[in-house]
């Protein structure tokens, strides 16, 4: 029966495909700055076709991918816990207890893991530039699967971090105090700051493509701003609110409402509705002109080849 079940889910994600102008015409987008119109298209280009890739991806490896990077974002809580106990009462601290806001970050993405709010740019912008049902579509599994496994990944993290010997008092306290901040929030600024990691997280993938070898210095600083804004995410937030629930300081519905709810509304908003929007608003004309071109090249060449016959 397992034999049988594998191969149904291999039978059904090579039906998985989006649909592309590219596809349709045979061949792909050379991301060549010299060939492309502009910086911004090569950029939009780059990420979207990154987009496609994930969004072909068979359901299990996104499901799994997803789970662990809940797992490495739990590092996020861990740092900034232990860096607010060692650096209570030392100048500055604040910005330091912050750096370690970072850390989930930085192993997420550096190991390729799957981390929702990277998605609400880099699987959106295949949807833009052809908006399809069947791509919706894709763009909706892709989200689900990689929610779903994220908040089960937190939820592993945050349920070790209570119940396992590892750590002491202080440190624990550290972490209520952490989760407790966020809860301050009303839904509205739930929402609101959540927006705000939104776009900080969409610029940041927006930035890779031309970061190179600073990659992670690019990573560190606007995730350091996340965390200095004290703004709200929906996966690290994840972790430091469930970490409340399962040491009994907050209910289960406490969870869903204030947090997270206005928090993956708002981050969606942000990555989603203002940064991908703008970014592939920008480079509209620039694919017009590009595929004229390409007709008129095409033109020319089936005149040339008139003539010479």
């Amino acid at each position: 029966m397992k034999e049988v079940g594998e191969e149904k889910i291999g039978e059904n994600n090579e039906d998985v495909e989006i649909e592309s102008e590219e596809k349709e015409r045979g061949e792909k987008i050379e991301i060549d700055e010299d060939r492309l119109p502009s910086r911004a298209m090569a950029i939009h280009e780059h990420i979207r076709q990154d987009g496609e890739k994930e969004m072909e991806r068979d359901a299990m490896a996104l499901f799994w991918s997803a789970i662990a990077a809940g797992l490495s974002m739990g590092a996020s809580l861990l740092a900034k816990g232990i860096f607010h106990v060692q650096l209570e009462g030392v100048p500055g601290g604040f910005l330091l207890e912050n750096l370690g806001y970072t850390f989930g970050f930085i192993i997420v993405i550096m190991a390729r893991q799957q981390l929702f709010t990277e998605n609400t740019v880099t699987a959106v912008l295949p949807v833009m530039q052809n908006p399809t049902l069947g791509n919706f579509g894709l763009l909706m599994r892709l989200w689900s699967v990689v929610l779903l496994g994220n908040i089960i990944g937190t939820g592993i993290a945050a349920w070790a971090f209570e119940y396992m010997p590892i750590f002491d008092e202080p440190t624990r306290d550290a972490f209520v105090k952490i989760g407790m901040d966020v809860m301050k929030n009303t839904p509205l600024e739930m929402f609101s700051n959540a927006i705000i990691s939104g776009w900080i997280i969409a610029t940041m993938v927006w930035m890779f493509p031309s970061a190179g070898s600073a990659k992670i210095v690019v990573i560190i600083l606007m995730t350091w701003l996340i965390a200095l804004a004290d703004t709200t995410h929906i996966v690290v937030g994840t972790v430091e609110i469930l970490y409340l629930v399962f040491n009994g300081t907050l209910h289960w519905s406490d969870f869903f409402w204030p947090f997270a709810l206005p928090t993956l509304a708002g981050n969606i908003c942000g990555g989603t509705f203002i940064f991908a929007l703008l970014s592939h608003a920008q480079i509209r004309n620039d694919m017009s002109n590009k595929r004229k071109a390409e007709l008129k090249a095409q033109e020319d060449n089936e005149k040339s080849a008139k003539k010479s016959a």
